[in-house]
C-alpha cells in the first residue's frame, strides 16, 4: 500500500506558503525587521537570509527527491523554531502591532499554531512509500521488478 494520498498535495501547499512568506521577506523587509526581538542583532540581514532560507526550503520540499524533501522538511522545521522568538515578541507586545487583525488574540493563537505547522511539515516530509504495516518513521524499500 502506498503512503497517504494527501501527503504530496500537503507538501505543495506548505511549500507555496513558505515560498510566499519567503518572498515577503524581500517585499516587506522593514515590516519583518520590526517584529524581531531587540536582543537579536542584524535584523535586516537575518530577515533577508531567512527569506532565502524559506524559499530554498520550499523548493526542496515541493520538488526534491525523497532525501532532499526530508532534509528540506527538517530545514523548514528549524526555520519555524528560529522565528518563534519573533512570534513571542509580537504576542508579548501586541500594542506595538496595531495593524494585526484582532490584535492580541491573533498574536496569541499564532504561538501554538507554529507547532501545528511543525507537525504538518513533519507529517508531509515522510516517505510516500511508507506502508501501513511499517513501523512509524520507517520506510518501505522498493521491491525490485
Amino acid at each position: 500500500m502506498n503512503g497517504n494520498p494527501l501527503r504530496a498535495p500537503t507538501r505543495y501547499v506548505v511549500s507555496a506558503l513558505f515560498g510566499a512568506v519567503g518572498i515577503a521577506h524581500f517585499a516587506r523587509t522593514e515590516t519583518l525587521e520590526r517584529i524581531m526581538p531587540p536582543y537579536i542583532p542584524f535584523h535586516r540581514e537575518l530577515v533577508l537570509a531567512s527569506g532565502v532560507a524559506e524559499i530554498a526550503g520550499a523548493l526542496g520540499f515541493a520538488f526534491g527527491r525523497e532525501e532532499v524533501r526530508r532534509w528540506s522538511g527538517l530545514w523548514l522545521i528549524a526555520l519555524l523554531l528560529a522565528v518563534f522568538p519573533a512570534n513571542v515578541q509580537m504576542a508579548v507586545h501586541p500594542d506595538e502591532y496595531p495593524e494585526v487583525w484582532s490584535g492580541k488574540a491573533t498574536l496569541l493563537v499564532r504561538l501554538p499554531l507554529q507547532f501545528v505547522l511543525i507537525a504538518i511539515v513533519w507529517w508531509a516530509m515522510q516517505s510516500d512509500a511508507q506502508t501501513s504495516d511499517s513501523a512509524p518513521g520507517t520506510y518501505a524499500k522498493p521491491v525490485p521488478d
